[in-house]
């Protein structure tokens, strides 16, 4: 039972929690305001808004044929279709057995090369077309907008690419809008350059034509007509005003709405300055027109009818740049379309709740059985505080993978999101715990001397001086002046590291805001979210083979938790990190592999601590010794009446019974004081415990650090529940 708390000690004072809120309320406002960020995006949906309608009324005014107009189209290059001849990127008709889809929505990944087309070999075959191109192009001019991007080292291509219908139906052939992304990857620093383009796709002979910029900078479709070929000019012109008329009322409904969306992709403008045609043309399928059309409906618009086998998607074309004299070609480039991209998103949300689920009943188990507080004092808290930083990111980063699908992968990402988040919730509370219960076990109390061995006497602290307790203050004499005198404030600066230094709770909060301005910035940058995953990862499991270590205790931690936790986790990784064609396209990282034995191999040292070999079985004969309490140390035993039975070293202050020798120690006493011995022998010297009672006498008493003395049955139910001395209130190790 509890010992009676005595009423004359200082009572701790409860929390005030309005200080933590208020910290964490300003934080969470911090991280969650961009009025400023709000209002350039504002201001810069005006001024689009104002662009695009000079735009629309003076090509209106060149359709009409009006002189009231300042825009006029460019000349068509003729250049250029012998070029798009010579890369095959022309497009063309087809037979009856092939066709091409009229809908090519999806990512593409391929090769590329690169030509530099103002020094052309002489011996090409094509040179003299790449000649006629680049005629009366100014080379200075050239290579000021060349930009700080090596060309010469991207030979990867990443496409995405994304269809919609015209908003006009007054066209002789069937065509669409595309719009996307092109990224070109140097393959030495593996850093990407981002341009985006619009255009047009002719259904039906494969080609598309568009325009191309940096990331950031805006693009003028009124120029499309002028690269497209000559019959398809005027159904090109035909699409452009409706277009722009469509864009303009979205965005004054978003301005009136005040729905303003941020543009979040990365300024190219710094790298390169040049303009870029994009060819494309279609590779053509070997199936049917009509089969194609009616699985892309069923793809569309599901009805659960029975459609060919969607045939694989690739493209073939070239990005050309007249002003920079640059060209670039891939052919083959494989593509992921909406239906496979839709099965692939769909496949791995149920894939990943379900280790994400496996792992929150694993959290759950493992916490049910370290609910003590000897089970918590054997856990890190910084193996569950950087499992709580991953899942806060895994959440964060589905539920923008989730809003960026918008549609049907969007439903299935909700669940692994979810589950990420529950997951992190459980785990910081559990490291919260954790921390708030070891916090005190690194507190020194004061030097304790053992007291006089008599009777039923308990051992009491040692009497200590004023000036080990702390330093006299320096007697400072009132000016006889002076009156009154109001202490000084300190400072907020101040008085905020102090409440730093003394308040571990405000230390935690802080720690967890940095992770999580760490994660926003790190989630929008791919290489950082990378480095993060395979550092985080890495430390998993060393901050629990650190501290038992340095406990000299086992882990507490369940096989099952263990190995589970690290096979759901390593699945997640390492399908990013080793699979071709993830989901997000991301790379194959070959040293993910030894990220992967690297965590395995924590797992197996942490097993083999909670083994026979100890937690020490690794290291070095001199640095694995464990500078633990020894909470049975040799005791004199008190010199009572050899007749007497009780020899009690004291009182447990738990159950306030005494503690006794071990019997078998009185009758050897007994003996030795019959076969008189010496005088010296009859002395409470030799009369040692462990001399002469063994040491199954020095398990029945437990001497803790602040030298109180208990039954070690009752100090092990006591630290059961508490992990402080029932006395004297201070923190006690393990036992």
């Amino acid at each position: 039972m509890d010992p009676p708390s005595d009423p004359d000690a200082p009572q701790q004072p409860a929390r005030n929690p309005i200080p933590h809120f208020l910290f964490i309320s300003f934080m969470l406002f911090l991280l969650t305001n961009h009025n400023g960020d709000e209002f350039l995006a504002r201001h810069q949906y005006q001024d689009s808004l104002r662009t695009l309608t000079y735009q629309l009324s003076n090509f209106t005014a060149w359709l009409n044929g009006t002189t009231e107009t300042n825009f006029t189209m460019p000349e068509h290059d003729g250049t250029v279709l012998p070029l798009l001849g010579h890369f095959k990127v022309e497009g063309g008709p087809l037979d009856v057995a092939s066709s091409y889809y009229a809908n090519s929505t999806g990512t593409y990944h391929g090769d590329t090369t690169f030509y530099n087309l103002t020094s052309i070999d002489s011996s090409s075959e094509w040179s003299h077309l790449a000649e006629q191109y680049m005629l009366a192009t100014n080379s200075t001019a050239a290579w000021d907008k060349l930009g700080s991007w090596n060309w010469t080292a991207s030979d990867k291509v990443a496409l995405s690419l994304a269809e919609r219908p015209a908003p006009t139906s007054n066209v002789s052939e069937k065509v669409t809008l595309i719009h996307g992304k092109v990224e070109l990857t140097d393959k030495f620093t593996a850093e990407d350059l981002r341009l985006d383009f619009e255009g047009i796709h002719f259904v039906a002979n494969g080609s598309m034509y568009a325009l191309a910029q940096s990331s950031g900078q805006p693009i003028d479709l009124r120029f499309l007509p002028s690269i497209v070929p000559g019959a398809y000019r005027n159904d090109t012109a035909r699409i452009i005003e409706p277009e722009l008329a469509s864009r303009i009322d979205k965005l004054k409904k978003l301005i009136d709405a005040g729905v303003i969306e941020q543009d979040l992709s990365l300024d190219e403008a710094s790298k390169t300055s040049c303009t870029f045609s994009l060819y494309i043309a279609q590779d053509p399928v070997h199936v049917a027109e009509h089969l194609l059309a009616q699985l892309e409906e069923e793809i569309q618009h599901p009805t659960g009818v029975w459609t060919v086998r969607a045939p694989p998607m690739s493209l073939s074309g070239v990005l050309m740049s007249k002003e920079c004299g640059i060209l670039y070609e891939f052919h083959r480039t494989e593509g992921l379309g909406l239906s496979s991209l839709f099965r692939k998103l769909t496949t791995y949300a149920g894939s990943a709740a379900l280790a994400y689920f496996i792992m929150l009943v694993l959290l759950s188990r493992q916490m049910q059985h370290s609910r003590t507080p000897t089970g918590i004092s054997r856990l890190s808290f910084w193996t569950f505080m950087v499992q709580a930083t991953v899942d806060s990111l895994s959440f964060a980063g589905h539920t923008v993978f989730a809003l960026v699908a918008d549609g049907k992968p969007s439903l299935s990402l909700v669940a692994p999101a979810f589950l990420a988040c529950v997951l992190f919730a459980n785990e910081a509370q559990f490291a919260m715990l954790i921390h708030q219960f070891q916090a005190p076990e690194d507190a020194r109390p004061p030097v304790l001397a053992l007291g006089p061995a008599t009777g039923n006497s308990t051992p009491e602290p040692a009497t200590e001086s004023p000036a080990t307790l702390s330093p006299p203050a320096p007697a400072i004499l009132p000016s006889p002046n002076v009156q009154n005198a109001t202490p000084q404030q300190p400072s907020f600066l101040a008085f905020f590291i102090h409440h730093l230094r003394t308040d571990p709770q405000l230390r935690l909060w802080l720690i967890l805001f940095v992770f999580l301005s760490l994660i926003v910035h790190t989630i929008l940058s791919a290489t950082l979210s990378i480095m993060f995953v395979a550092g985080s990862y890495s430390m998993f499991w060393l901050p629990q083979i650190v501290r038992s270590v340095r406990r000299g205790r086992s882990s507490g931690l369940s096989t099952e938790y263990l190995v589970g936790t690290t096979l759901c986790r390593l699945s997640i990784a390492l399908y990013f990190l080793l699979c071709p064609k993830n989901v997000l396209d991301i790379e194959p990282r070959s040293w993910s592999r030894y990220l992967a034995l690297f965590v395995c191999s924590q797992v197996i040292v942490i097993i083999l601590q909670d083994s026979a070999l100890g937690p020490t079985f690794f290291l070095p004969r001199k640095y694995a010794v464990v500078k633990a309490h020894d909470y049975h140390p040799v005791m004199p035993i008190p010199d009572n009446d050899v007749e007497s039975a009780d020899l009690s070293l004291g009182d447990c202050a738990i159950c306030m019974d005494a503690i006794y020798a071990d019997p078998s120690l009185r009758r050897r006493r007994t003996s030795l004081d019959d076969k008189g011995g010496s005088g010296k022998a009859r002395s409470g010297g030799i009369l040692n415990a462990v001399h002469i009672g063994g040491a199954n006498s020095r398990k029945n008493y437990s001497l803790a650090p602040c030298h109180h003395l208990f039954h070690t049955e009752c100090l092990e139910k006591w630290l059961s529940i508490k992990n402080i001395c029932p006395q004297c209130r201070r923190p006690l190790p393990s036992l």
